[in-house]
């Protein structure tokens, strides 16, 4: 069982890697096509937020490719430099969909609500629960399972967390992608592309979310057969 988890992993980390380069081939074409609207990144998210009555929001640049994200902690959206600074299809896409976090948050959307609630008890779980599991897995081969159970609650948190993230950020690219055509940023060209790259990025959640469940599912039958061993 042991060996089974290792080649679901591989199989996840295999697909994971080949959406990933789908979203950055992707993105690395959009951003090579000017949006008509000629508005920057951080232009279209300060659009966003106005038109939506957002005014404590601010949109900041940082380092990194692709590290956009909303801080709900600092009512920071925060863009990447290929984003903040371009007026490509790709930026307005990424900068609309950040946008729609925020609206999210102003308008107490329930499910970034319960995300933000259980990041504390995730980003204590994530510390152990690797080690948890591994070490549960050999105890449990020798008649205690215990461990294992507890490690196994643990992962279920991560694997509670990427489900109710999906969500969050199938309605962040609804919500951006609805305010790009309601407002005409983008043209009837370009918002096929921007619903593409939204697309894509979205399928990253999917592939995560997937193989926590799967992993999570196989944890569980090793704990199941140890009870049956003993």
């Amino acid at each position: 069982m042991t060996t089974s988890i290792f080649l679901v992993s591989l199989l996840f980390v295999g697909i994971s890697m080949v959406v990933s380069m789908i979203l950055k081939s992707r993105f690395a074409a959009y951003s090579k096509i000017p949006l008509s609207a000629r508005l920057t990144g951080k232009e279209v998210a300060e659009k966003m937020l106005r038109e939506n009555g957002i005014y404590d929001v601010k949109v900041v640049s940082v380092e990194g490719f692709l590290s956009d994200h909303y801080n709900p902690l600092t009512k920071t959206i925060n863009l990447s430099p290929e984003v903040y600074n371009n007026y490509s299809v790709a930026a307005a896409a990424v900068a609309a969909h950040e946008t729609g976090h925020a609206v999210q948050h102003a308008t107490a959307y329930a499910w970034l609500n319960l995300r933000s609630k259980l990041v504390p008890a995730v980003q204590f779980s994530s510390t152990l629960v690797n080690w948890i599991l591994l070490i549960g897995v050999f105890m449990a081969a020798s008649g205690n399972s215990t461990l294992l159970l507890v490690g196994i609650a643990l992962f279920a948190l991560t694997v509670l967390f990427s489900l109710v993230t999906l969500p969050v950020e199938f309605d962040a690219s609804r919500r951006a992608l609805a305010w790009l055509n309601h407002t005409n940023v983008t043209n009837s060209q370009e918002y096929p592309k921007a619903k593409n790259a939204l697309t894509w990025a979205a399928m990253t959640y999917v592939v995560a979310a997937l193989a926590a469940v799967v992993t999570l599912v196989q944890y569980i039958l090793i704990y199941m057969g140890s009870r049956d061993r003993s």
